[in-house]
This record gives C-alpha cells, structure tokens and sequence, in this order.
C-alpha cells in the first residue's frame, strides 16, 4: 500500500511538472494531446544538424523533456547532457539547464522538498537574466511549487504564489500561454473549494487569454480542452445544462483529432455525468463505459476512480444499490483523495438507509462525519476568496494608476510645450507669474487625484468586505443546508428503521432501555438541526429580524441566566443582507457575554428610527478591562468590527466590576 502511495505521487508530480512547457507531445494534469511523432522526430534532426551551439542547447533541453513524459530516462539523460555541454559558454542557458537536471530528482522518495529546495535556489541564479525564456522557467517553477502546496493541503499559500508572483511575471512577457494556464490553477482551486461560479469566471478568461495566440500549439489545446472540461462540470453543478452543453462541443471540437489521447476519458467522463443529471440513465452508462475503458488502457487511475463514483451514484439513483455499494466500497479502497473517500461514505450511508441495513447506515453516517473539518473548511475558502479578492482590486488599482500616469505624463508635456511658447512671446515676469499659477492649478489638480483615489479604494475596500460577508453566509447556508437535509435526514431515517426493526426484534421488557436509546438519537438529530438553525435561522429568512433576535436569547435562557429582549420599532423592509449582519452581530455579543460575564441577567434592546438602528447589550457581569479588549486579537470581535464598520457604524463600550454596557448605531442604508 505504501508503494502504490509513492509510485501514485511520482507520477502526479511526473505530469504535472512539464504540464506548461512549450513542448510537443506533453502531458496537461492526468492526459496528454498526441498525434504522430513526425514534428518530435524533426526537431530530434534539427538539433542534431544545429550549428550554433545556444540553439542547439534549447532544442536538446526540449527534447529530453519530451522524452522524460515518457519517462525513457535514458534518452532524457542523452540529451540533457548534450544541452548542458552545448551551452558551456552561455550563462543563462547553462542555469536554465539546471531546471531540467532537477527533474530527475522526482524519482527520489522526498522529491518535492528536494526540489523545492533546487527551485529556491535555480530561481535566484535566474532572476538576474532579463531573458523571457528564463523568465519562462521561473514561471513554471512558480507553478510546480503552487502545486507542491496543494499536494500538502495549502491551498492558501498555492494561491499567494500563483496571484503574487507567477501571474505578474507572466503578464510581463506577454505570455498568453502560460498566463492562461495560471488562470486555470486558480479555476481549479476554487473548483476544489465547491465556489462554482468563481470557477466558470476564471475559465472563461483562460479561453479569452488563449484566443490571442496567434498559433494554437497542442499544449495551449490541452489547457484549453481541460478548462473547457472543468468549465462545463461546474455548470452542470450550477444545473446551467444548455451552457455546459456548449463547452462540451467545444472540447469535442478540440479532442476530435486526437482518437488515441486518453484526454477523450476526462471528456466521456463529465458528458456521462451531463446526462446523469438530465436522467438519461442509458446514455449515461454508455458513456461511463467508453470513458472508463480508455482511462484503464493509459492506466490513468484519477479519472478512472472519478467515473466508478460516478457509476457508483448513478446505480443508487436506479435504485440498484447493492451494485452501487460495490463499486463505492472498491472506489474507496483504491482511491488516494480525501473528497472521493467522503463522496463514497455519503452514498454508502444513504444506501444502507434505503436498504434498511441500519447498523451499517449509521457506521458510514458516523465516519462521513468524523472525515472532514467543516469549520476549518470555511477558513481555507474564505481566505482563497480574500486572497482573489485583493488579487482583483490589485489589479485594478495598477489599471487606474497607469491611466493616471499617461494622463499627467500627457499634461505635463502639454505645460512644457505651452510654456515654452508663452516664454518665447512674453516678457520674463509674465512668465514667471503665469508658471506661479499653473503650479497651484497642479497642486490643486494632486489634491483633487489624490481624493479620488481615496474614494476609489473606500469603495473597492467596501467591496472587498461585502464580498467577504457574503462568502462566509453562503458557506454558512451550504454547511447549514447539508446538515438539516443531508444528515439530519439520515439519522431520521436510521430513528425509524430502529423503530421498525425493535417492534418485530425485542421482547417487550427490553423496550423501555431500546427507547432511553432512541431518546439519544432525538436529542441528537435535534442538536444537529438547532446547530443548522445556529448558522443560518430560519425565523430571520422567514419572519424577519424581530423574530429571529426574540429566538436567540430564548436560545441564551436557562436557569442561572435570564436574557431579555426588547424591540422597538423594527421595520420588516430592512434589507436581507443588512438584518443578517444586524443579527450576527447581535449573536456575537450575547455570546461574548455568556462565555465571559459570569452574569445572571443580560438587556439586549434593539431599536430603529428611520435609517438609524440602534443595539444595546447590558450585562450584571464582571466586566473587563478596555486595555484587554484592544488587545484581543480574537476572529470573532475581528469579524464584529468588520461588520460594523460595512454598515458604517460605531460602537461604545462602558465596563467596570458591576457588569457592562455595549451600545452600537447603524446605518441601513449603508449598503444597497
């Protein structure tokens, strides 16, 4: 088992690593584009007929790349050697040299941190050369240590080093290539966070980089045909079927020419899942068999477990599930990926339920659980969201700064030509006069660019955040609408197969102690649906803002603690989005008092007049020093600031030994 782990990430890494290089006959992520070897055979000739030694060291460094996809060694290490004796009086080819000698260190058990460790410091020697190849190089470097940080579940620090320093580098040779390739790795990434409509953004500006090549090589088709894929497959997730229907037929348009290329099972796999959801189940296995059949003759693993789990659902919508099971269950036996693992556990616990196996139901329904972090799911794609974030609001600021800058370089060369006429017909004391007064209509002008800048990045800033908030109340509704109806349903369905099976199974004294066991799974399946209810509730969606702040502190109530709540004037037309916010923030400070205050009563009075709101938390607490509070680095008064400062407000607090006063105002109309 450990050596198919190992044999499994040399070969990722194996083709992922030359996945951006202009070379003929390369792999892109898990398949390859090929036709026939008559342009590799052209170039092997070519540089062996080369005069001039630089030329003839690239070509060499291309081929042996080629050969190392098919991973012939032999042949790689023949013209590596070649490239490398070729370019002994040329600096800069000499060090580009040193990239393809790292590659043989894949083969080694710890290759990526070997080679991030050769990538840090190949980097460095080529950072000095203004040269595009070697630009070109440090670009795929880039690349392959973003992919490093996926492999190790960084998705963060993936994509701080394709936003910050692969894209720029890339758009500043002008390479529409490797720019769209970049573009992709981000689509991929917040593929792999579920944000599917930032996915069908970024792949769509990998096919609008990738129509401004002048010449489409098979590479740039491989990237194109891969975007397209991952294009259409979150379409399908979005149940947007004409529109995943049309980047279909352009990926067919693309692989129709290449019959042998195992990119046609990615291809097969998602058209086979397209009409899955459209319930065309006879296509759909057809399809599923074409794919499955041409990933196992290239032995490509990945897409062959991913159209299994596909055939694996697809058997449990037919209602076959001790089918289905078997194919999940050998999916999960073979498959490496955490996602595929949970997928499986998901439709084996549904599976069971249906087939009223209760006992295996809830042992699948308990590891599906126990398999994923949901909180620390949220934090990973909110910070890709900030991350992308301030990626567009910084490219956006570079756009308006060089308009700036051609605008003023235009004026200033406008006043030089002026002047220099006025000085020519004038006398010297006009002329300095009339310079007196451009300088300060100038100055005037900075103080009037500067303020528009400041009001540009207050609105981008408010975009930023809006952005924000609305991410974390999305994936709140998501985990919440997956809890309630993805969960909660299974364990009713587990509650009443018990109650099923104990009426035809257990002797009528072993009822009392088999029901102290069903009131456990009550309390349970109405934990989980109060925890639903906690992040996102639906009393506010439903009754609005006064019923669901009147829900919440009935929620705080106990015996030890009484939570008050008064209303006053709270208008029902507030927008959504505003009395969301209103009611986190609400929720942030009764649970600060809870946890913290040690009070026994606690005031939460909520009011409006007109676009004013007004909050009041009062407390019979300890209290706390103000010196703490400004200090307190906490996510959750962070998050509080945030959210008054989106509805430009402001917050007062008065604390001492006999409890606390936190009062906060508002705007409604804040935001539209």
């Amino acid at each position: 088992m450990i050596a198919q782990k190992h044999e499994n990430k040399f070969f990722l890494l194996l083709i992922l690593f030359l996945s951006i290089q202009n070379i003929d006959a390369q792999s892109i992520y898990f398949y390859s584009l090929e036709k026939k070897n008559n342009n590799f055979d052209s170039l092997v000739a070519a540089a062996n007929n080369e005069a001039v030694d630089t030329v003839k060291a690239i070509k060499s460094y291309k081929i042996a790349a080629t050969y190392f996809t098919r991973q012939d060694f032999g042949n790689y290490q023949k013209y590596l050697k070649q490239g490398l004796e070729n370019s002994s009086n040329s600096p800069i080819y000499r060090d580009i040299g040193l990239y393809y000698q790292s590659l043989m260190n894949l083969t080694k058990p710890d290759a990526a941190n070997i080679l991030e460790k050769d990538f840090t410091n190949i980097e460095s020697l080529l950072k000095k050369y203004k040269s595009s190849e070697a630009k070109r190089i440090r670009i795929i470097m880039f690349q392959n240590k973003a992919l490093f940080r996926i492999m190790q579940n960084k998705e963060v620090e993936s994509m701080n080093i394709i936003t910050n320093q692969a894209i720029p580098l890339a758009k500043a040779i002008g390479d529409n290539e490797l720019t769209g390739a970049l573009y992709k790795s981000i689509g991929i990434l917040f593929y792999n966070a579920k944000n599917y409509t930032k996915t069908i953004e970024y792949m769509g500006l990998v096919e609008n980089f990738l129509n401004k090549l002048k010449k489409q090589t098979s590479q740039s088709k491989a990237i194109m045909g891969e975007s397209l894929l991952l294009k259409a497959d979150a379409l399908i997730r979005e149940s947007r079927m004409p529109e995943a229907n049309t980047e279909l037929g352009k990926t067919y348009s693309i692989i129709k020419d290449y019959p042998e290329s195992n990119f046609y099972a990615l291809y097969y796999c998602t058209l086979g899942y397209y009409y899955m959801k459209q319930k065309n189940y006879p296509e759909a296995i057809k399809l599923f068999a074409t794919g499955l059949s041409n990933a196992e003759k290239y032995k490509n693993n990945t897409i062959a477990e991913r159209i299994k789990l596909f055939e694996g659902q697809l058997n449990s919508e037919l209602k076959e599930y001790e089918k289905s099971n078997t194919i999940l269950k050998e999916v999960y036996k073979n498959t490496p990926y955490q996602g595929n693992k949970q997928e499986v556990l998901k439709e084996l616990s549904k599976n069971y339920t249906a087939l009223k196996d209760t006992t295996k139901s809830n042992l699948y329904a308990e590891q599906y659980i126990n398999s994923f972090d949901s909180l620390n799911a949220v934090s990973i794609h909110k910070s890709i969201a900030v991350l992308e974030a301030k990626y567009r609001k910084s490219e956006k600021d570079k756009e308006l700064a060089q308009k700036q800058l051609e605008i003023s370089k235009k004026n200033k060369y406008m006043w030089i030509l002026g002047f220099a006429s006025l000085l020519s017909s004038c006398f010297i004391i006009l002329g300095f006069l009339n310079f007196k007064k451009n300088k300060k209509i100038s100055e005037q002008r900075e103080i009037n660019l500067q303020q528009t800048i400041k009001e540009i990045q207050q609105r981008e800033e408010l975009t930023l955040t809006k952005a924000i908030l609305e991410g974390e109340e999305r994936e709140r509704a998501r985990i919440a609408k997956d809890l309630h109806d993805g969960l909660g349903g299974m364990l009713a369905g587990v509650k009443i197969n018990f109650s099923t099976w104990s009426s035809a199974n257990l002797e009528a004294d072993q009822h009392k102690d088999f029901h102290k066991i069903l009131n456990q799974l009550d309390n349970s399946v109405t934990e989980l649906r109060h925890v639903a209810r906690n992040l996102m509730p639906e009393s506010l969606l439903n009754f609005g803002l006064e019923a669901a702040l009147k829900d919440l502190c009935e929620f705080y109530t106990r015996k030890d603690l009484t939570v008050i709540f008064q209303a006053i004037n709270i208008s029902k037309n507030t927008p959504l989005s505003v009395q969301l916010n209103v009611y986190r923030i609400t929720q942030e400070l009764l649970t600060n008092s809870v946890k913290h205050s040690e009070a026994s009563n606690i005031l939460l009075q909520c009011s409006q007049y007109d676009e004013n709101l007004m909050i009041t938390v009062e407390d019979n607490g300890k209290g706390f020093k103000e010196e703490d509070y400004r200090k307190s680095k906490s996510m959750g008064l962070y998050n509080l600031k945030n959210r008054i400062d989106y509805l430009k407000g402001k917050m007062e607090i008065n604390s001492d030994d006999e409890g606390t006063i936190i009062n906060i105002e508002l705007n409604t109309n804040a935001v539209s």
